[in-house]
């Protein structure tokens, strides 16, 4: 099967449908809703990267929860990353 075309960018192949995403963050909210049976979580997400992962996620986590993000980058003003991870923003709560 040949990868279709990203709508945004031509020169992109998209590895994953959207339907095959879907079902795997469908998945994977019920795993951790199965495995965190009984007991609020929070959730923890990378500024800022990882935000509409994260809302689709916890839209399929049928437990307790609180969501957090923290912001770290090793790049400051570069193209290259320095090896050094600096906190950019710190959780609000303490976990």
């Amino acid at each position: 099967m040949q990868n279709p075309v990203s709508p945004w960018r031509k020169d992109v192949d998209v590895l994953f449908d959207p339907q095959t995403l879907a079902a795997r963050v469908r998945e994977l909210g019920a795993q951790i809703t199965a495995d965190y049976r009984g007991s609020p979580i929070c959730v923890i997400g990378i500024l800022k990267g990882s935000v509409l992962f994260m809302a689709d996620l916890v839209r399929h986590i049928d437990l307790p929860l609180s969501c957090e993000f923290i912001g770290i980058s090793s790049y400051g003003d570069d193209t290259e990353s320095s090896g050094v991870v600096q906190i950019t923003s710190d959780l609000t709560q303490n976990i």
